[in-house]
């Protein structure tokens, strides 16, 4: 049973950071690494709440990690993708089973056509010319709310039910 508490409390504070992440993005166009750390060092703790064996489960998390951040970081040294972002989704790819992690990668692009779409239009009719900086921070963690409420935190609160 405290595993199950364990489990929903980290998966409350993931959503937590996860606005957190939104909301600084928005605001400063930038995702602190204090926030990433946090979210990958917290990761091995949700494993154990979860009941993850170390093989396979354990070993796929973080195979799916490195493979996120080999795929970001070339995005990034393309200059498609912000530092910050890469690090964010690593982090993420630590909690979110290959599964449910590839849907977050679908509702994040989707999220991030629409964030583009609609800032351009911002940008256009207020006649800037500067550079639009697009804060996908918000995509991803509208996306990682996504998958939080749509398959984490409902079979964490059966869990603490029966």
């Amino acid at each position: 049973m405290l595993g199950g508490y364990l489990q929903y409390g980290l998966l409350v504070a993931l959503a937590i950071a996860l606005l957190v992440a939104a909301a600084t993005d928005w605001r400063r166009r930038q995702i602190d690494n204090w926030l990433n750390l946090a979210i990958a060092l917290a990761a091995p703790l949700f494993w154990w709440a979860s009941g993850l064996s170390l093989w396979p489960e354990v070993a796929l998390q973080l195979g799916v990690g490195v493979a996120a951040f080999a795929v970001f970081a070339a995005m990034f040294a393309m200059k498609w993708m912000g530092g910050g972002d890469v690090k964010l989704l690593t982090a993420l790819a630590l909690w979110i089973e290959p599964e449910w992690f590839l849907r977050l990668l679908i509702v994040m692009a989707l999220a991030g056509g629409v964030l583009t779409l609609v800032l351009g239009a911002w940008h256009v009719t207020r006649r800037q010319r500067d550079r639009l900086a697009i804060p996908y921070g918000v995509a991803i963690a509208t996306a990682g709310l996504w998958v939080l409420g749509t398959h984490y935190l409902p079979a964490a609160q059966s869990a603490l039910v029966g």
